[in-house]
C-alpha cells in the first residue's frame, strides 16, 4: 500500500488523466474557476488548474485521505495528503486570512515573509517561538523545513522555475500544495479559495458560511453601486523600471472598480493579469482620468513626484484625487490588505464605492485605502 510522501509524485499533470474516475459529489464553487472539489465515499480530490500564465492543459491532483482510513485506490498522478492536516507551513501570507477565519494558528508551524506578515497573531506566534521562520530565495532551507514535519506546505507558482519553489520542495520530498488563487479574475473568486484551503482541516462547512456571508455583503454593495448617476473614469498602478503594467480589463481589479461604480480606462482590454504599457500610452488615456489607485508605494503628493515628475501632469493629480490601498502598511511592508483583505473583497469593495461615490456610503470609514495629500 502506498502510504503518504512515499516516492512523493510530480502531481504535475495534463487535464483529463484522472477522467476516468466516477467524481462523486462536488462542493459547491461559484466563483472561482481554478479548483474542484469531489467527495467520494473513501477521500477527496482537490484539482488546481490555471496555476499560472500558460498552464490551462496542466493541473495539480490532491488526493485527501482521512487519517486511520485505508488508503483507497487513487489516480496515480495524485498526491496523497492525511486529513485533517495538523502541522501547516505556509510560503504566502495570503493564507493568513484563511487561518484567522479558519482559526486555525495552533496548525501553522512554519512562514515564509516574516517582515511581509501584518497578522498580529501569527507574528506573535513567530516571536515567541512556536511558528518558525522559513528562509527563502534563490534556494529553500529544504533542512529546515524536514524539521518542522509539516503535513502541508502551501505555496503558489508563476511557472518561472528561478522563482517557483515547489520544484525544490517536491525534490525534497516535502508535501507541497500549489495553489491559484491570485490567477482568479473575479474578487469572490479569490476569497472562495477558503474553501480549498478548509478541505484540509474537514472545515469546509465553516467556510461555506463564512464565504456565503463575504459574496452576500459583497453582492448588495455592488448592487447599491449601480444606483449611482455617474461613473468616474479610473486609471490604476504606476510605472516600475520604465514599465506600467496596468490591470488587464478581465483582471479582479478591473472587476473590482466596476463593481463599485467605477469607469476603467482599459475595461475593453482582455487580459486577466498585468499589461506593459509605456507611460505615453498610458497617459493618453488616462491624463483626464477622475481618479487614481493602486500608485505603488507613495503615501503623499510629494513621494509621487519624487518618482517621477511628469505626474503631475494628470489631472487626478491635480485635484488631488489619487488613492493608495496603504492605509495598513506596517514597517517593512507588510500589508493587511494582502491577507484578511483578499479573502474579504466587501471590504475593499465598500472603500472604493465610498471614493467613487461617498453618497452611497457616507458614515463609511476606509479601512485599506487612503486619500494621498
Amino acid at each position: 500500500m502506498r502510504t503518504a510522501w512515499q516516492s512523493v509524485p510530480t502531481c504535475f499533470v495534463v487535464l483529463g488523466l484522472a477522467a476516468n474516475l466516477v467524481y462523486g459529489e462536488r462542493t459547491s464553487v461559484s466563483y472561482a474557476e481554478n479548483f474542484s472539489i469531489e467527495h467520494f465515499d473513501t477521500h477527496k480530490l482537490l484539482t488546481v488548474r490555471n496555476m499560472w500564465r500558460g498552464s490551462n492543459d496542466q493541473a495539480f491532483v490532491y488526493a485527501l485521505v482521512p487519517k486511520g482510513v485505508e488508503v483507497p485506490k487513487l489516480p496515480e498522478e495524485a498526491q496523497l495528503i492525511r486529513t485533517p492536516v495538523d502541522r501547516v507551513s505556509i510560503f504566502e501570507t495570503v493564507y493568513l486570512g484563511h487561518f484567522q477565519a479558519l482559526d486555525l494558528y495552533e496548525r501553522l508551524v512554519g512562514l515564509a515573509h516574516f517582515n511581509l506578515t501584518s497578522d498580529v497573531k501569527a507574528r506573535a506566534q513567530v516571536e515567541n517561538g512556536y511558528t518558525k521562520r522559513i528562509q527563502t530565495g534563490s534556494s529553500v532551507d529544504i533542512e529546515t523545513l524536514m524539521l518542522l514535519r509539516s503535513d502541508v506546505v502551501f505555496t503558489s507558482a508563476m511557472g518561472d522555475p528561478q522563482f517557483d519553489v515547489h520544484p525544490q520542495l517536491l525534490r525534497g520530498k516535502q508535501p507541497v500544495v500549489v495553489t491559484a488563487g491570485y490567477m482568479e479574475a473575479h474578487p469572490l473568486g479569490r476569497s472562495e479559495w477558503i474553501k480549498f484551503t478548509a478541505a484540509f482541516f474537514d472545515k469546509e462547512d465553516e467556510a461555506a458560511v463564512i464565504f456565503d456571508r463575504i459574496a452576500r455583503r459583497y453582492l448588495e454593495l455592488a448592487k447599491l453601486a449601480k444606483t449611482a448617476g455617474s461613473r468616474p473614469i479610473v486609471f490604476a498602478n504606476a510605472p516600475f523600471g520604465g514599465v506600467w503594467h496596468v490591470p488587464g480589463g478581465q483582471s479582479y481589479t478591473a472587476r473590482a472598480i466596476a463593481d463599485a461604480g467605477g469607469e476603467y480606462i482599459f475595461s475593453d482590454d482582455r487580459s486577466m493579469g498585468g499589461v506593459p504599457k509605456d507611460f505615453e500610452s498610458v497617459y493618453f488615456k488616462a491624463a483626464d482620468a477622475d481618479i487614481w489607485i493602486h500608485p505603488g508605494t507613495p503615501r503623499t503628493l510629494a513621494g509621487m513626484l519624487s518618482m517621477d515628475e511628469r505626474f503631475s501632469r494628470f489631472k487626478a493629480f491635480g485635484e488631488g484625487a489619487i488613492y493608495n490601498n496603504t492605509r495598513q502598511i506596517r514597517q517593512g511592508g507588510g500589508n493587511e490588505i494582502w491577507e484578511r483583505g483578499v479573502l474579504h473583497p466587501e471590504e475593499t469593495l465598500a472603500d472604493l464605492i465610498a471614493i467613487f461615490h461617498p453618497e452611497l456610503l457616507p458614515d463609511h470609514s476606509l479601512v485599506y485605502y487612503e486619500q494621498l495629500k
